[in-house]
């Protein structure tokens, strides 16, 4: 491979092909056909493009999620020795099929049954869904670890937190430092932020991204989920993981020890060097991203996160409070609150306000009266954030 010569061929599935991390997965993939065997892609909707994946790919199996849109797949497949299947129960299944390396992409709380099918068999898992950890990270580890399976972070930020992490040193860790790039309003003063419309948040800086996860840039949030992402990972207490504005992207995160030493990991803004490095782990493959030039690198700064103007991560770190109650409500209830601002039925200030109030709400409904935290508690609770988030939402769609 750019892998020695002598690796066995790795099968592989791609749950979330045709976003972003998926695209970029299948890019490297492409660029070396001859190590990789793909068993399943998944899509949400995106027929035209999962079908062409498909075929390029050779894939065992294709997926979409959505029902209705079967027999347009199925004919887009036709005659290609494509299996072919719909609907969430079939996206669930794609994670159990014989594939020893899965990445999973698909974005939001969707993600999360596929990756725990996939954990039940031990597979390796390249986990770029932030929301299965923020909303089952004790069920998911806990999968994880009876199914012997390998968890691999491919957030650009845990990743590098991965990779500096000294596994024989790991009780001689002082503080993890997640970077952070500002966003595209990291200068923006509140009140222009107020008026901020969703191509404007839209535009990252750095960042080449689906979305939804441009716009959880834009509010920090998802910084905020990180935050609870690298909690469940790496075992450390919220008050040991720090965030840091980094607007460069260039030191992607770091390890701080106890004797003063700080591991940082550096690389271009490029998924794929994530990637490729959770598709080659424990060894190493040639990535296509640019390399980083030192001799006209500049300058690399870094400030504090401004929770005034960027509530979500104080949001965050209050959620740690209960990690297996306030981020599940947290993070329905950004993902309704984002869906309505894309569609310009709320303001930009007000996706922070709507989770701040849902959690409010449902925290004192509930008032910790709930004791089984398994994954029916975790569906039950996500539905009725999601209810109550597009409940308030729809209210302030009507006064704008």
């Amino acid at each position: 491979m750019a892998m020695n010569a002598d690796k066995a061929v790795r099968r592989v599935s791609v749950l979330g092909s045709t976003g972003s991390v998926g695209r970029n997965t299948l890019d490297l993939l492409l660029r070396d056909p001859g190590h990789f065997e793909v068993e399943s892609l998944t899509a949400n909707r995106n027929v035209e493009l999962l079908a062409h994946q498909a075929r390029q790919t050779r894939a065992k199996c294709a997926v979409v999620a959505d029902p209705a849109a079967y027999k347009r797949l199925q004919h887009a497949l036709s005659g290609s020795g494509t299996e072919v299947a719909a609907g969430p129960d079939a996206i669930a299944e794609a994670g159990a099929r014989s594939a020893e390396w899965v990445m999973a992409a698909i974005v939001g709380f969707a993600g999360l049954p596929p990756i725990l099918k996939a954990a039940a068999r031990g597979a390796t898992i390249a986990l770029a869904n932030k929301e299965a950890l923020v909303c089952a990270g004790s069920l998911l580890m806990d999968a994880v670890k009876r199914g012997g399976a390998t968890l691999l972070p491919v957030d650009s930020e845990h990743n590098a937190i991965f990779q500096c992490l000294e596994e024989r040193n790991r009780d001689q860790v002082e503080r993890l430092v997640l970077t952070a790039s500002g966003g595209p309003f990291r200068t923006w003063s509140t009140e222009a932020m107020a008026t901020a419309t969703p191509p404007q948040a839209l535009k990252h800086p750095n960042w080449d991204m689906g979305a939804k996860i441009s716009i959880d840039s834009a509010t920090m949030m998802n910084k905020g989920l990180e935050l609870i992402e690298a909690y469940h990972l790496f075992g450390l207490p919220g008050e040991r993981i720090e965030i840091v504005v980094h607007p460069q992207s260039v030191i992607h995160s770091m390890v701080a020890y106890t004797d003063g030493s700080v591991l940082a990991q550096l690389g271009t803004p490029d998924m794929r060097t994530p990637i490729a490095h959770a598709l080659a782990w424990p060894g190493r493959m040639p990535g296509p991203s640019p390399r980083l030039d030192f001799r006209t690198l500049g300058a690399l700064t870094f400030e504090p996160p401004d929770e005034r103007r960027f509530p979500a991560l104080k949001l965050a770190r209050q959620a740690l409070v209960d990690v297996s109650f306030y981020p599940v409500i947290m993070n329905a209830s950004n993902e309704i609150a984002v869906e309505s601002y894309l569609k310009y039925k709320i303001s930009f200030p007000e996706i922070a306000q709507i989770v701040e109030n849902v959690l409010e709400l449902i925290g004192m409904r509930r008032k910790f009266n709930d004791n089984t935290r398994d994954i029916e508690f975790v569906v039950d609770l996500d539905t009725e954030a999601r209810r109550e988030a597009r409940r308030l939402c729809e209210s302030r769609a009507i006064n704008h």
